[in-house]
């Protein structure tokens, strides 16, 4: 239910700046490094209109702007986009093509699973890159970083992704979190890629089932720009802050992707700076450049320059994409961790009582920069269309636009926006940001997030089968799982901080495989991604089997070893 106290924050929000800005992104694309620091302009010049103090920090992040591409093959010249961090290849580069039917929806979600991918049809991936050494490998689906890193790996000298639709999508073809470090580099895609229509996938497979050849020609700008990051910090009684943030770049003029978040980040700003004295905690705001042509740069950048403050301070981060679009009615994929499933849910229907709700695990994806420091978060992509709407509008699965499948195409034009679903989820954002900064105690369910590791740790025990006993790990998440009883008899500043540091230990357990201030590579990890690989096991024989199992214990000890000191953490 909501409070009165949360409805003078609710009810003070309107669509006049936030629809105003809305508007004006619509005529202004912001993806080259100009431009996009153009749109920082716009965003702090409102800020300040608004009464709000804005900080525009300037850091020089790498970035991949997609210049132009083609596809020469059958003596006629196809239309196509390469994704960002594709090699550059103006001249072209000729070579036979190879076509291997792909799993459409494993593609969108960015997974390296072989098996997964390609739906069971590469048995033996020595058998693989024999096929595909030396040639141009294309498939159906979005050249995404995990697909390009696979083909790459077998000897592909290209890639072409035959996008499900007439439109061609842009991406981002690079597993690299952000600017490179000298540990990164080394991921950098060597290859072009290149992104076609169905119409002209269609025929550039059949001419790969001949036998053909194709010239993949691609231009790109690479390097490293000034970009314009501007943040807004309102404070509250104490030092702890929640951090809300979105990417103000876009392809094109990006209006569902994402001027609709920049618009409802604009809005709760406003509000929040006009009632900062109600705040029990701050909130720290922020527009990302280079999310798309940096592969999440721009937050990546903040995440290891305020890295230390972050860690101290921040309780919450919340991801703000693609809210207030057409049709886009449904909750039933809304990211969150476990710890806040429950409050998130709480605050959707509260706002809209007959929403249909559903959680997802989230991605390695969408600004999500701040899990190797440990910090809960909940959403990512918005609101979305109903799936059975979208069926019956013959759309196919995309990653953002509320499902509107303009995403990442010169169509996410003004009409893919909403002003109703633009303020119903503005409200929903503020009201979820507002019960993390007024709780007397952090609404963190720990409970659940034992449970998730209990079953994750069952599954993987089953599937380790005879070869490796999970019983310390079992034992551990039981102990830990007792423990968070005790958070409840704490007063609420000391639960409070416990709470804080138990997401610095188990955030980085549960979703990554790097050191904490590192960063993860672009492609999605499986729950406690230190011990999957026990489903693996199946694959292997002989030595790999040896080298799985030896992984799976040096994993165990990890595991073992982050729960103890939770459980110690809480006494």
């Amino acid at each position: 239910m909501i409070t009165d106290a949360e409805r003078r924050f609710l009810d003070a929000a309107t669509l006049d700046a936030p629809w105003e800005l809305v508007e004006h992104f619509s005529r202004v694309p912001r993806w080259r490094p100009e431009d996009v620091n153009k749109g920082a302009d716009a965003i702090a010049e409102r800020l300040q209109r608004l009464g709000v103090p804005v900080t525009v920090h300037q850091p020089e992040i790498f970035l991949s702007i997609p210049l132009s591409a083609s596809v020469e093959a059958g003596g006629q010249t196809h239309r196509a986009k390469p994704p960002s961090m594709s090699v550059s290849v103006p001249k072209g580069m000729t070579a036979p093509l190879v076509y291997v039917p792909a799993n459409l929806k494993a593609l969108r979600s960015y997974s390296r699973d072989v098996q997964e991918l390609f739906g069971g049809r590469i048995k033996d991936e020595a058998e693989v890159r024999t096929l595909v050494k030396g040639k141009i490998f294309i498939t159906e689906g979005f050249g995404n970083p995990a697909l390009t890193s696979l083909v790459e790996e077998w000897g592909a000298v290209g890639l072409i992704a035959c996008n499900p639709g007439v439109d061609i999508h842009w991406g981002t073809c690079t597993t690299i979190w952000g600017t490179p470090d000298l540990d990164d580099i080394g991921r950098k895609p060597n290859i072009p890629v290149v992104a076609v229509n169905k119409q002209t996938g269609e025929a550039l497979m059949a001419l790969a089932q001949q036998g053909g050849s194709a010239t993949i020609k691609t231009e790109m700008l690479e390097g490293f720009f000034p970009q314009k990051i501007p943040v807004v910090d309102i404070p509250g009684a104490s030092k702890d802050f929640v951090l809300l943030h979105g990417h103000y770049d876009s392809w094109d003029v990006g209006v569902g992707d994402n001027a609709t978040g920049d618009a409802t980040m604009l809005e709760i700003a406003r509000v929040l700076w006009a009632q900062r004295a109600s705040l029990k905690r701050g909130v720290r705001i922020a527009w990302w450049p280079g999310h798309s042509t940096g592969r999440y740069a721009g937050s990546t950048w903040f995440a290891d320059a305020f890295a230390l403050d972050l860690d101290e301070n921040c309780v919450l981060s919340v991801n703000c994409d693609s809210p207030g679009c057409r049709w886009a009615n449904s909750f039933h994929a809304t990211t969150t961790m476990s710890e806040t499933a429950k409050l998130v849910e709480g605050a959707i229907k509260d706002v809209v009582p007959d929403a249909v709700f559903k959680t997802k695990r989230p991605n390695q994806a969408g600004d999500y920069s701040f899990n190797n420091i440990g910090i809960t978060s909940f959403y990512m992509l918005s609101s979305t269309m109903a799936d059975d709407l979208r069926k019956e509008k013959n759309y196919y699965d995309v990653s953002g636009c509320g499902g509107n499948i303009a995403w990442h195409t010169e169509n996410d034009q003004l009409e893919i926006a909403d002003k109703d679903n633009l303020l119903r989820d503005i409200r929903i954002y503020m009201l979820s940001v507002l019960r993390v900064v007024n709780a007397e105690r952090l609404p963190f369910d720990w409970v659940a997030t034992a449970e998730e590791f209990s079953t994750t740790v069952d599954r993987y025990a089953a599937a380790a089968g005879d070869h490796a006993d999970l019983t310390p790990a079992k034992h551990a998440t039981a102990a830990f799982r007792a423990a968070i009883a005790k958070l409840d008899g704490m007063p609420p500043a000391q639960a409070n901080e416990i709470a804080k540091r138990l997401a610095r230990i188990l955030i980085p357990l549960n979703f990554t495989r790097t050191p904490r201030f590192a960063h993860d590579p672009a492609f999605t990890a499986p729950p406690l991604p230190g011990l999957a690989v026990a489903t693996e096991f199946p694959r292997y024989s002989g030595p790999m089997l040896g080298f799985a199992k030896t992984q799976l214990m040096r994993s165990q000890n990890r595991y073992v070893a982050a729960l103890r000191e939770a459980t110690r953490l809480i006494g």
